[in-house]
């Protein structure tokens, strides 16, 4: 069974920074795409990055593009998202996922096996 830990999640005011981690085991993390997802008290979870087994494709929510970066090490088993310029709409539980489709096809949550517990973001304005 595969785990997955957030971490790096907190309050920040806006247009500051935070790195989340996300930590896996009990899995083949090399083979897996890796997304990010978030969700906003009463709203519905959102896609908001991806990236393939091999680092060499993304995939960026528009809100996010040209603020978010989605990194993997995989000798490490870890996915991080650096989040630059934050904004008070980006509050929500951060959620890293795993897939073990060789191609995420689409952006949807139903698309990945594996769920992390979440990471409580905050930004303040």
């Amino acid at each position: 069974q595969v785990r997955l830990v957030e971490s790096g999640g907190g309050l920040v005011q806006a247009g500051g920074s935070l790195r989340l981690s996300c930590a896996a085991s009990g899995g083949t993390f090399g083979s897996y795409a890796m997304g990010w997802f978030r969700q906003a008290p009463a709203k519905e979870r959102e896609f908001v990055t991806d990236i393939s087994w091999d680092g060499d494709n993304t995939r960026y929510a528009d809100s996010v593009k040209g603020r978010f970066t989605i990194s993997r090490n995989n000798a490490r088993n870890t996915v991080y998202l650096q989040m630059n310029s934050l904004k008070p709409e980006d509050t929500a539980v951060y959620y890293c996922a795993a897939s073990r489709s060789i191609v995420v096809r689409t952006t949807a949550a139903s698309e990945y096996d594996y769920w992390g517990q979440g990471t409580q973001v905050t930004v303040s304005s």
